[in-house]
Parts: structure tokens; C-alpha cells; sequence
């Protein structure tokens, strides 16, 4: 599993139609329990990346990762701008010099989500996105030391995130405006981990789609 710069463009599109196309929902779970603006504020900084797609999609891996951490941040702006964008920018860093077959993504998304719990100050089980990234970052792990072939890994992936979207219904938010309810959090998605699997899962499929042999 090698992974070619030329496909970022797409997977872009692809991470942000998704979040359009589920704008909606995605708001009436934030305005449930946090401040109702998660969404737009997520689409401006991938509508941004969409017009820069092609010229990110000339850079090699780290520098892409980069400099998609920097529009983040500078474009979504407030906590999910500081951590998609911390997500990306770790992960452009680790990536220099390193071979990007599937042990090495592994690497660099794990090290990425650890840095994304470093700046958000948060652990799985808070109600965040990081419920959502770090069982991707394990299971990523797992895949690469059994050398399990890209299908499998794309399948599950997906599977991973969207469990991982759907366990934060019944726990109790500590983090952000949400933890201010506390209790009253309990039986509402996590409007960050549900766009965090929502580009997640868009991204896994539109790779199994260019992967899979012609018919």
C-alpha cells in the first residue's frame, strides 16, 4: 500500500461533500449540547481546501499535510480548528523521510492523534473527536503489524469510526461547551466525532473505490 499525492485532491472533495451532504444533522447534534456552529465553521476551512486542492495535491505527503493543518487552523478557527489543524500538522511533520506504505500511515496518524490529545488536553472516553481517532489509530496499528490487505483495512476502518461516532451517545461530555450539561449529555452524538467519522468514512470508501480491480 503505497499512498500517491495525486489522490489528495479527490479526497478532499470527497471529505467535504460528505460533511455538506450531512450539514444538517450534523448541526441539530451540536445545537443539542454545544454551540450550533461546529459545522459551519468546519466547511469554510474545507471549502478552502477544496480551492487549494490542486496545488496541495502537487506537494508530497508531509508538506500536503502541512500546509492542510495550517488552513485549518487558520480558516475553521476555535477548538476544531486548533485540532484538525494540530491533527495534520503533527502528522506532515512525522511523515518526513518516512516511507508511507500502510506501517508507516499507521505512524503518522498515530502520531497525530496523540498530538491532537495533547493540545485538547483529552482521552478516549470524553465525548470528542478522539473517540472517534484513536480506535482508527489502533486498529491502523493492528492492520500494518498483520500485513492485512487494503480492502480489509478500508472496510474496517470505516466500521471502526462509525463505532467509534456511536459510542459517544451515551457518554458524559467533560470537554468544552458540552460539559457544562454534564448528565444532560447522555444520548447525543458528539458533533466532532461525528464529522471526524464522517471524512473518515469518505475518505476509506473513495480509497476502496480507486482500489478496487476493474470489472
Amino acid at each position: 500500500m503505497q499512498f500517491n499525492p495525486i489522490l489528495l485532491s479527490g479526497l478532499i472533495v470527497a471529505a467535504a461533500e460528505a460533511v455538506s451532504a450531512n450539514a444538517e444533522a450534523v448541526t441539530a447534534l451540536d445545537q443539542a449540547i454545544g454551540d450550533g456552529d461546529h459545522v459551519v465553521n468546519l466547511q469554510r476551512g474545507l471549502q478552502a481546501l477544496v480551492e487549494q486542492r490542486e496545488a496541495l495535491a502537487q506537494l508530497p505527503w508531509s508538506e500536503a499535510w502541512q500546509k492542510i493543518g495550517m488552513v485549518l487552523m487558520s480558516t475553521v478557527g476555535g477548538a476544531s480548528g486548533s485540532l484538525f489543524g494540530t491533527l495534520f500538522v503533527s502528522m506532515g511533520k512525522s511523515a518526513k523521510d518516512k516511507p508511507l506504505d500502510l506501517q508507516g500511515f499507521a505512524d503518522v496518524f498515530a502520531q497525530g492523534v496523540a498530538s491532537v490529545k495533547l493540545r485538547g488536553r483529552t482521552e478516549a472516553g470524553e465525548k470528542t473527536m478522539v473517540d472517534v481517532l484513536q480506535p482508527v489509530a489502533e486498529y491502523l496499528q493492528v492492520a500494518a503489524a498483520q500485513s492485512q490487505a487494503l480492502p480489509t483495512v478500508l472496510l474496517e476502518v470505516d466500521r471502526v469510526a462509525v463505532a467509534g461516532m456511536a459510542s459517544t451517545r451515551d457518554m458524559v461530555a467533560t470537554k468544552g461547551r458540552a460539559s457544562f450539561m454534564a448528565e444532560r449529555t447522555v444520548g447525543h452524538i458528539d458533533a466532532g466525532a461525528k464529522t471526524s467519522q464522517l471524512m473518515i468514512s469518505a475518505i476509506a470508501n473513495l480509497l476502496a473505490k480507486q482500489s478496487a480491480p476493474p470489472s
